[in-house]
Order: C-alpha cells, then structure tokens, then sequence
C-alpha cells in the first residue's frame, strides 16, 4: 500500500531487500513472529506486506462532521522510513519547489522530500538543531533552532539571517515553531525550551529548571521594524502554533505536563487583536480522550498535542501521541472544539502540515518516518 521506495536512501545504508532465496522454516518463523510484533500496535508499512482495503480503517470518523473529510481511496502512505532519523519534526511545504521540508533535531540535518518522484535527501547540515519550519509569503525559509537558540531566516542567496535571538537582553529558551501574519509578515513564534532541556536536541542549559532561561511564552517578530514582541506567557509550555482560516484566532498546543503536574493537556486558543496582539486565552480542545485500541480494548487517557494546522473549514489538524495503540497519530477537531477524527499511526506523531500541489495532503512527521494522506479539504494557509 504504501510507497517505501525511498527507505533507505539518504543518510542510511541499505537494507538487504533480497527475498529471492527461500528462508529455512526456523528463519521463517522468527521472521513471522517479527512481522506479528510490528503489527501488534499498529499496521505494518514494511515492503512486501498486505495492502489495506478501502476504505482506510485506520482514518476513524469519530463525529459525523468528519465523513465529508476522509476520502474512501486514499490511504495513510508511509513515505519515507530510516532507522537513523531520529526525531522528525516541522514539516514545511515548498509550492514552488513541490518538497517538503523537514528536520531531524538530534541529527542537526533537515531532509526534503520530492513530490515528483518521492525522492529524499538531505537537504542541509548542519541545521542548528533546528525543530519548526515555515515559508514566508516571500518563498524564504524560517527555522526555530534548537542548537542556537535563535530563529532565522533563508535569503534567497543562501544566507542566513538572524531573527531574533534575544529579548529584553536576555537569550530565549529553544525556538519551537513558528508562523507567519500575512498583512505585515510579522513571524509568531513559541520558545518552551525544550532544546535547552537536553543536549539530544540543543544544548543543555547549566540547571535542572523545566524553565532553562526565561519563563516559557509566545512571541511575535515584527520583521520590517526590527522588534519582538512578548504576546503571552499564559500558557506552560506553547508548542505548536496556527492561525484560524480569518487570521482572528490563535491556536497554540500546550505540552507543559512534559514537566509540570498540574498543566493541562491541551490545546489554547487567543484571539488576535488588530494583527499584533493577542486577548482572551482559553482552552480550544482537550487531549484527554477516550480511545479504542486495535484489539477493541476501550481506553481513556490523555497525551499531547504538538504541530497543529488549520484547513479552510476552520478545523484544527493535530499531531498526537505519547499514549500508544489508538491514540497516537493526528487528532481532528470541529472549530467549536469537538474531537471529530483520528488518523491513527504506529509511531508517535510530532508535527503536521498540509502540501501537495493542490494543498489538499496531511503531511505527518512520526519519530523516524515520514507519512502522508490525501483528504477532502485544503490547508487553510501556505504552509
């Protein structure tokens, strides 16, 4: 079912994908007994496995709002796999080169991935560690980086420019992700730090705070002037960020119970005031749920919410995991809030985007994959 053409290239050596030679029973056996293990929580997306049959079982409609999304011949593809990728994360679109973008944190590399042919390279190294990336309304690339604590954008002459790396005189924690305002080009960005939490994915900073430099909070670059902004520390740890389809809202994945006991699980909303600031914070959705896993067991609990994005309908695309079997994958919510779909993965799911030529494809960043699915709606922004 799904394309694994690529599983191997770029920075891994390859795999032996013989299959001619016909396998001792011994051998056989243990390789089933593999195969059944890789199944247990979650499909297996290996070469040679049994396709899916439509619809795809693992898009579940959990509200009958959902239905109109889920397209009945498409199914969850794995793109790209390698046992070397670490922890990909921020998906980034390109229109006009027809890739992907996106970072593996703690091998300091971001890869791309070629719409034309499926073709995956790495696309720059070192990276600064870097987590999020977006596209200005300018085709230039921004990156929150991690390693430097800094986030920057790419000129068209391939040089880097520093965006913000310090406010009121004092440096940020670790730049997560970020978005960009089309009226003024002003980049939203979150700092919850967690590149300075380890040196896996940055550098450690010399405590053992869940709040390495500065209070945690989201910010905002106004690029033509020069001048940044603190928007809000109301929140624990702010993660990923998207605008509603009308710019009037702000969505923001809270990850905070990673080191505080009493945050919520949740995703807040703000609404933006005149295109700067931001008012009224609140809860949008909760990740506490209840779930079924893949042998039918009924399950409640709550995990995270990372890379968020809107469509054009105003429903907000969540990456979500750090539960397991039925609940990791992305998370769908109505604009009112209501938990309406889940597109279930076998990996923990960091970051989402929509792309493709039509906009109309969920990228997923899943720890050391790569995964895509066509859907009956379109990406509510650029990237």
């Amino acid at each position: 079912m799904s394309s694994n053409q690529n599983e191997t290239s770029a920075a891994v050596p390859s795999e032996d994908r013989s299959s001619a030679t016909r396998l001792p029973r011994r051998t056989f056996l243990t390789a089933a007994a593999s195969a059944a293990a890789a199944t247990a929580f979650g499909r297996d997306y290996g070469p040679g496995t049994q396709p899916v049959r439509y619809p795809d079982p693992d898009i579940v409609v959990l509200d009958d709002r959902f239905k109109k999304y889920k397209l009945g011949n498409s199914a969850i593809q794995r793109l790209y796999h390698n046992p070397q990728m670490l922890w990909a994360e921020g998906p980034a679109w390109n229109g006009v080169g027809r890739y992907l973008l996106w970072s593996d944190i703690p091998n300091n590399v971001q890869m791309r991935w070629l719409e034309e042919d499926g073709h995956v390279t790495i696309f720059r190294h070192p990276s600064g560690n870097s987590n999020g990336n977006t596209f200005d309304f300018q085709g230039r690339q921004i990156s929150c980086e991690h390693g430097t604590r800094k986030v920057v954008r790419y000129e068209y002459d391939g040089t880097k420019t520093v965006l913000a790396e310090e406010f009121e005189g004092k440096g940020f924690n670790a730049p997560n992700d970020a978005v960009v305002h089309p009226d003024d080009g002003a980049v939203w960005f979150t700092d919850p730090g967690y590149g300075s939490l380890m040196n896996y994915e940055g550098h450690k900073a010399p405590n053992d705070s869940p709040q390495p430099y500065r209070k945690e909070a989201v910010y905002r670059i106004d690029v033509r002037a020069g001048k940044i902004t603190q928007l809000t520390d109301e929140i624990y740890k702010p993660n990923g960020l998207c605008f509603s389809p009308d710019y009037k809202k702000l969505y923001v994945a809270d990850t905070g119970a990673s080191h505080y006991d009493d945050a919520p699980r949740n995703i807040k909303v703000w609404d933006v005031v005149d295109g700067t600031s931001l008012a009224n914070g609140r809860e949008f959705a909760s990740m506490e749920t209840e779930y079924v896993t893949s042998d039918g067991e009924k399950k409640s609990g709550g995990g995270f919410a990372d890379g968020i994005r809107a469509d054009v309908d105003g429903n907000v695309w969540a990456s979500a995991g750090w539960v397991g079997d039925g609940y990791d994958g992305a998370h769908i919510f109505a604009p009112d809030g209501t938990r309406i779909g889940q597109i279930l993965l076998p990996e923990i799911c960091s970051n989402v985007c929509f792309g493709g030529t039509k906009r109309n494809r969920l990228f997923m960043t899943g720890s050391q994959s790569l995964y895509a699915v066509y859907v009956e709606t379109k990406g509510a922004h650029i990237t």
